[in-house]
């Protein structure tokens, strides 16, 4: 991994910008002769700085949209369920999970020679409405509520023992204020669930790194902080956890973190022995587009990618979605309208985030 810390790398954080997404690296001759070809898929730039790139994957778009399949195969090392390996998707009926979907993505993953990345064995949101309807009715009381919990990652993780590079144990378990989340799981198992939740994990599958996952933590402040207390404290326990995952749901409105400001908060979870992934990164702007904010965008996902280059422990790199034609966020940012949050227009054609992307990592290699 220190290989890839190469002197043009560095030099990126020093000047604090990327080489322009237009910029291009000189066929022969010059202080680019090594750099191979921009213009070639990010899987294979990664592969060249020991990066994997991966993407969340929309099950109903893999199933229904053959040029979305293909562009996964080709531009993916890694892969992440944006839905099907989450509780409520996996058991909608109690005592008959249908792993049809999440099997159907990992043998596409083995097929295409990339990595899984478990998500995710716990989060508060997409739970089965039978274990929150239960819980809100008192059926489920906190001893039964900690033995479905226990069963369910037993399940999950065994289910896909061998097969799953990292898994997001918990999911979102502390708040933007830096408490820990007031979720059913807190209220009923109290704070020791989530150590709970990691030692259950790593009995099902010794083999998986085990992740702590949330956003907002490219930004130094209270949450980021309290995750720092939170690795100590379970490190402490003994408590098997091997690394950090950084969204990076980011929006322009909103400014975008520095990259130095991005390397020196998740450095210091490599000082206590994490790796460290960015899991979920998109960067959505209010609409409607224009040149100045997609241009902005294109800065905001190399100011992420910069900063996981210059970390000594930074194992993937993965977009929440790169088209357009499928994403969360118009959904959900409804007011004012927000969108356009991937790398990729809805006919797959490249926005500059894109070819910022190839230049970076063609300039790492």
């Amino acid at each position: 991994m220190k290989a890839r810390r190469s002197v043009l790398v560095a030099s990126l954080l020093v000047v604090g910008a990327a080489l322009p997404a237009s910029a291009p690296v000189a066929a022969s001759g010059g202080e680019h002769r090594r750099s191979p070809a921009i213009d070639q898929p990010l899987r294979e730039h990664g592969q060249r700085v020991g990066l994997r790139i991966g993407t969340a994957v929309d099950m109903a778009a893999f199933n229904n949209d053959t040029e979305y399949r293909n562009r996964i195969a080709v531009e993916f090392s890694a892969v992440t369920a944006e839905n099907v390996m989450k509780w409520g998707e996996l058991e909608r009926v109690q005592g008959q999970p249908d792993y049809t979907l999440a099997d159907q993505l990992v043998a596409s993953a083995r097929a295409n020679r990339q990595k899984v990345h478990g998500h995710t064995l716990l989060w508060h949101n997409q739970l089965p409405q039978w274990l929150t309807d239960g819980v809100t009715s008192g059926d489920i009381d906190a001893a039964e509520l900690r033995a479905l919990l226990r069963k369910h990652i037993f399940e999950v993780a065994g289910h896909f023992r061998g097969k799953i590079w990292h898994w997001d144990v918990v999911n979102e378990v502390i708040d933007d204020s830096g408490n820990l989340r007031d979720t059913i799981f807190l209220r009923l198992l109290g704070p020791g669930y989530i150590a709970d939740a990691f030692r259950w994990a790593h009995q099902a599958d010794p083999h998986a790194e085990l992740y702590l996952n949330d956003y907002n933590l490219e930004f130094p402040g209270a949450k980021s902080d309290a995750y720092y207390a939170l690795v100590q404290q379970l490190l402490a326990q003994r408590v098997p956890v091997d690394g950090l995952g950084a969204q990076g749901h980011l929006g322009i409105q909103f400014g975008l973190p520095s990259t130095l400001d991005t390397y020196n908060n998740l450095r210091r979870f490599e000082l206590l022995g994490l790796e460290i992934s960015f899991t979920e990164v998109d960067i959505r702007m209010i609409l409607p587009t224009d040149q100045y904010r997609t241009q902005a965008q294109a800065q905001g996902f190399s100011g992420l990618l910069t900063a996981c280059l210059l970390l000594e422990r930074c194992e993937m790199f993965t977009f929440w979605g790169f088209t357009d034609k499928y994403n969360w966020v118009p959904g959900f940012f409804t007011d004012p309208p927000e969108g356009d949050a991937t790398m990729l227009n809805e006919d797959f054609t490249p926005k500059p985030a894109y070819r910022e992307m190839q230049a970076i990592l063609a300039l790492a290699a």
